[in-house]
């Protein structure tokens, strides 16, 4: 066996709350990744891919066997890890997991005879999933999967994990990452959470706070009390802190949040507000809008020094800033031109030009983590649509829309954007419901994104450290 590391370390430490949401605790987690190289050869030759390069893909089909496993502490794990992984890639769209009633092997079998491919063809399945999970002598668990290709009977991948028994869950994401990256040739995006705005109660005395949890909707928690109104969080990428603004105290201004430790403090006490904050791609600066005199510019501060650096210096109202992957550039939302659009700029505040020109208003620009792309919110004639559009103004398309629909926000792979639809709803419409969704950029596979309470203004996290 050849022993990797690389996306995991050896031994990483995790950090989470209790389930009271108010403490931390450190849940120390080894995640010892390795391929199992049982037949080399026959890993190297296997070519089965999704081809992507179609607005509609057709799901591959998928078998996910429950794992193998001597019974005991091991048999919970064994059978959960696969819902995981086949819920996983089901929600992408782009696999379509065998019906358990259609298995042709049982666990003992596949374990004791091998799988017998035939008899899995005629399921219709292209791809297979097994597993196993044994017990250590020092009482980790270790949880072995393999990926096959069913016609031509080779395994594409077999990796193997250390870990305790409290991060099933997470080990079911990262094997579901390792599927998804094999059988697309992208980089997965299942082994991230989302932080959002969870909110409740009547629009005039409607309480919102920042809550965290995975992306499929699991370990969820609240972050903040509801004391203070908080809006637009967003992850740093690079460290486990949130920036967001929060109305303590009666005052708009941008805060930073510890997820580790709970601790969170003012970025900056300005005169004025400070609004829509983000992170550089490396994690060292946070651009964001301050308002002074009834205009609001486009600011740059470093978070080691605080050092502060206007960027744009104009009359109207610029404000949204975002990042290109590179850090060399900001697209940003500005009514300068008359109404409101969004704009592109290098990180000094040059070469400043516009880039939509559609009918109707551009708002909440954010950068794609591949960098071809920038999504949008678009208003127009009474209705809000997301979309997405090259850097430099061309290919607009719009991929969803709705009475309210705002905030996207990318998976850390740039093929899935995450954002919330609004309606109104009571018997005269004075109430409001805003739900979270999950979208493919071609505009498929819309699906709802389940929370405790209404939720808005969500934020996808990178993959976790």
């Amino acid at each position: 066996m050849k022993k990797i590391y690389g996306c995991h370390s050896e031994t990483p430490a995790l950090k989470n709350l209790d389930p009271s949401g108010l403490k931390p605790f450190r849940m120390t987690v080894w995640l010892l990744a390795f391929i199992v190289l049982f037949s080399s050869p026959q890993v190297a030759s296997a070519e089965l891919r999704i081809v992507m390069d179609r607005g509609v893909v057709e799901p591959m089909p998928i078998a996910v066997t429950p794992f193998y496993s001597s019974g005991g502490q091991n048999q919970e794990m064994a059978v959960k890890l696969p819902q995981i992984i086949s819920s996983n890639l089901d929600g992408s769209g782009l696999f379509k997991p065998v019906n358990p009633q259609a298995f042709v092997q049982d666990t003992e079998s596949i374990n004791r005879d091998g799988v017998r491919f035939g008899e899995w063809r005629a399921t219709g399945a292209q791809a297979m999933v097994t597993g196993s999970v044994t017990r250590n002598s020092d009482g980790r668990a270790r949880v072995e999967f393999r990926l096959w290709d069913v016609f031509s009977q080779k395994q594409i991948i077999g990796m193997a994990y250390m870990t305790s028994d409290d991060n099933w869950r997470r080990i079911g994401h990262i094997i579901s990452d390792e599927i998804y990256k094999r059988l697309t040739g992208e980089q997965g995006y299942f082994d991230t959470r989302i932080v959002y705005i969870s909110e409740h109660g009547p629009p005039q005395r409607r309480i919102k706070r920042l809550a965290i949890m995975d992306q499929d909707g699991e370990n969820h928690r609240y972050l903040t009390d509801g004391r203070a109104l908080v809006l637009t969080p967003r992850f740093s990428p690079v460290t486990q802190q949130i920036t967001y603004m929060s109305y303590e105290r009666n005052k708009a201004r941008v805060y930073l949040y510890n997820i580790d430790t709970g601790r969170h403090e003012v970025l900056g006490d300005f005169p004025g507000m400070s609004f829509s904050p983000r992170f550089s791609p490396d994690g060292r600066k946070v651009v964001m809008s301050i308002a002074k005199n009834g205009n609001s510019d486009v600011y740059e501060m470093e978070l080691a020094s605080r050092k502060l650096r206007r960027i744009t210096q104009n009359s109207a109202i610029d404000t949204a800033p975002s990042y290109a992957p590179d850090g060399k550039r900001i697209v940003f939302e500005s009514d300068r031109g008359g109404s409101q659009q969004l704009y592109v700029m290098n990180n000094d505040g040059s070469g400043l030009h516009r880039i939509t020109f559609g009918k109707g208003r551009y708002a909440n620009p954010v950068w794609s983590p591949r960098g071809d792309l920038i999504a949008f919110t678009r208003m127009y004639q009474k209705k809000f649509y997301i979309g997405v559009i090259r850097p430099d103004g061309s290919g607009e398309r719009l991929i969803t829309n709705a009475y309210h629909v705002e905030g996207p926000s990318w998976s850390p792979n740039g093929r899935v954007l995450t954002y919330f639809k609004e309606r109104p709803v009571g018997a005269r419409g004075e109430m409001r419901q805003a739900k979270l969704y999950t979208i493919d950029i071609t505009g498929y596979n819309e699906r709802w994104l389940q929370t405790p309470r209404d939720g808005s203004d969500p934020a996808w996290s990178p993959l976790n450290p």
